[in-house]
């Protein structure tokens, strides 16, 4: 039987411990015929640390969640907590449309040493503001770990109210949302509702900086997979309040922003790290590689950021 200690982390010694900053969605190397691929994701939380990358999630939608089976998703969060030793946070996705089955990934995340969970609201049953509240207080009540909401209605088919946001975040272990909206005036008006202590994080790259100004805490990212120091440059920026030179930077990252959803994400952000040699460019199905129109627009958008 596995034994995990949850011990003080390095990141948990700073002067503010709280998750903040640039926080990537991290792709799950896959090979070409879809194996998972074990050393590259090695290589790969390496990378983020190494490039200042704030925070990891693991298996969230860009580590292809929906098509890793349980043993699988277990098995990615266990070895990102351990390869990434304590140095920064890692939120581990466990949501899902059945409340009793986030609750298994949410203990097992737990046990595995995740510094937090991040909960997607439930897919495709739709359920009411009403049983989204319940979904969530269920959760946190079954598990004592950190919970971050997630809000993303442009895949789930539901959509979070704001409203009912702030009846979660009376709950203690309750600490935070990915706002994937990209409706920056709706996430101020979050902002001001919640508690100081509730976290709320864009889930939006091209809109992130705005979010941050206003008062949210960093960036749940796609494009920091392939772009992790500008990311982190970026949400240091908006947390210090600097909205000139933030504004400056995501213009120049904008490109970046844009190319990584020409096709439903981890498609393009696979198929750049590909190029990046950071690994294959491997997706599992019903998810299919990027459509060659597009990767010209791509390989300029990666080149005019030096990045190929």
């Amino acid at each position: 039987m596995a034994i995990f200690l949850i011990l003080r982390r390095p990141w948990q010694e700073t002067e503010n411990p709280m998750i903040s900053g640039s926080i990537v969605a991290l792709a799950t190397p896959m090979t070409s015929d879809g194996a998972l691929d074990w050393d590259r994701l090695d290589k790969f939380v390496d990378f983020h640390v190494k490039n200042k990358t704030d925070a990891i999630v693991a298996v969230g939608t860009t580590g292809e969640s929906a098509t890793l089976s349980p043993d699988e998703h277990c098995k990615v969060i266990q070895r990102i907590v351990s390869r990434v030793g304590g140095a920064i946070p890692v939120i581990a996705g466990t949501g899902a449309n059945s409340t009793s089955e986030a609750i298994e990934l949410t203990k097992a995340a737990k046990k595995m040493g995740a510094d937090a969970c991040l909960l997607v609201t439930p897919y495709y049953n739709k359920p009411t503001q009403e049983g989204m509240y319940q979904h969530f207080k269920t959760l946190a009540e079954a598990v004592e770990i950190d919970q971050i909401l997630y809000n993303v209605p442009g895949r789930t088919a539901v959509d979070l109210a704001n409203e009912t946001v702030v009846r979660l975040a009376q709950i203690a272990n309750i600490t935070g949302i990915k706002d994937a909206t990209g409706d920056v005036t709706r996430g101020h008006a979050l902002i001001q509702s919640v508690p100081s202590d509730f976290a709320v994080y864009s889930g939006d790259d091209p809109t992130a900086y705005e979010l941050i100004l206003g008062g949210a805490k960093g960036n749940i990212s796609v494009t920091a997979n392939i772009a992790p120091q500008e990311m982190h440059s970026l949400c240091a920026l908006a947390l210090e309040g600097n909205a000139p030179d933030a504004k400056a930077l995501n213009d120049q990252l904008m490109a970046l922003h844009d190319q990584m959803f020409v096709e439903s994400n981890p498609i393009p952000v696979k198929y750049a790290l590909w190029r990046m040699n950071l690994m294959s460019d491997g997706l599992r199905l019903p998810l299919t590689k990027l459509n060659p129109c597009f990767h010209s627009k791509v390989d300029e958008a990666l080149s005019q950021a030096g990045l190929i």
